[in-house]
């Protein structure tokens, strides 16, 4: 899979920028606020229609535009498609493939496939259950992108159920209350099945590449574990068992959840565990260790979408060479080699070897305006 061109209309700081990638590695360098990640973010939007920035859609219109326009060219085995996603700073964003408008946006997912790597992802050990959830479901997106859909109903049904909730706190008349929930209840348990068995199944193929690549690594001398570990107990990945003890743990925390006024059972609540030698990796080690883990993750993703669409998917890497010490830097720039087409951003060059700049495009950035370094 290889990007030919990306073109950036009203997006961030870039008035109307057109990219042509002539390598199989491209470096942009620059200074830091000019818009190296503003690229990265762009491409990651046509991958998975989400930025891990969090932002909403108007926070990526230029100041003063109503809407802005990722377009992109894309060549796979399957032939060239070009992508185009309008954000706009007041209404829906809408996709097009292929110059056809798409209705559905899960269509549009999986043309364009992308690990992101970024200094941001250290909280992925370090942080909170909510950033390993928003990591892993940005995966399966791009593994199955009917997923995008599934989540979304789970969503839409729980953000119902809490407004429900919320709604009827001081009610007194449990009896017709409950006969009431009992119909967000049932919605809840059959989507939200959905999202924890896909969960589940992705976790359990991403594990051992994780583990392997971790012990390669860290020269075998660590063993990482990852285990999903969803707010429903999960005996057995079939849907009706599912579905059943999530309606059970419903009729346990009922009571606790008409006094919080909010919606304590489901996959919004999953954790996803990552364990160093038997030790919870957020507790354990140092940064050095949590870096090696977190490379281990995105060397993990990369060879299981290229494993399941069945060809390398683009690698993001946002600012992350200089979190890694030299040897970790290797590592990775030995596993990308020219397999993965790789957009790096950086603010200098000393942290490429010279094979590395003459087998590489090198793009600076300034201010929303790239430019091609001049041969010499």
């Amino acid at each position: 899979m290889y990007l030919k061109t990306l073109s950036l209309r009203q997006f961030r700081n870039y008035q109307d920028q057109q990219v042509e990638f002539t390598a199989a590695k491209t470096i942009l360098v620059g200074n830091n606020a000019q818009g190296k990640s503003n690229l990265l973010e762009a491409v990651e939007l046509l991958a998975t229609l989400r930025s891990h920035r969090m932002t909403r859609d108007r926070d990526l219109v230029q100041e003063g535009e109503a809407i802005a326009q990722i377009n992109a060219t894309l060549e796979r085995q399957t032939g060239i498609s070009d992508l185009t996603l309008t954000l706009r700073r007041n209404g829906r964003r809408s996709v097009a493939l292929n110059g056809e408008s798409i209705r559905r946006q899960m269509d549009f997912l999986g043309v364009l496939n992308a690990v992101q790597f970024s200094s941001l992802d250290l909280e992925l050990v370090r942080g909170g259950p909510e950033g390993r959830r928003n990591w892993l479901d940005t995966l399966l997106i791009q593994l199955e992108p009917v997923y995008a859909h599934i989540l979304q109903q789970y969503n839409h049904v729980l953000r119902q159920r809490n407004a429900f909730l919320k709604s009827h706190v001081e009610t007194l008349d449990a009896t017709s209350l409950h006969s009431e929930l009992a119909v967000w209840d049932a919605q809840l348990a059959t989507t939200g099945t959905r999202v924890i068995r896909r969960r589940d199944r992705a976790i359990q193929r991403l594990a051992p590449i994780a583990s392997a690549w971790h012990a390669s690594i860290s020269g075998s001398t660590e063993v990482l574990q990852i285990k999903y570990v969803p707010n429903i107990p999960l005996e057995d990945n079939q849907p009706e068992e599912v579905q059943q003890a999530f309606l059970a743990k419903i009729q346990q925390r009922a009571i606790a959840e008409m006094h919080q006024g909010t919606t304590l059972v489901g996959p919004h609540r999953d954790e996803i565990e990552l364990t160093i030698n038997q030790t919870p990796a957020r507790q354990y080690g140092s940064q050095g260790q949590q870096r090696t883990l977190v490379l281990a993750l995105k060397l993990a993703e990369l060879q299981l979408i290229e494993e399941v669409v069945k060809e390398p998917p683009l690698l993001l890497l946002d600012d992350v060479l200089a979190e890694l010490d030299l040897s970790r830097q290797n590592q990775l720039l030995d596993a990308i080699q020219d397999r993965f087409q790789t957009l790096i951003t950086t603010t200098h060059l000393g942290s490429f070897d010279s094979q590395w700049l003459k087998s590489s495009q090198i793009l600076f950035v300034k201010a929303g305006q790239i430019t091609i370094q001049n041969s010499k």
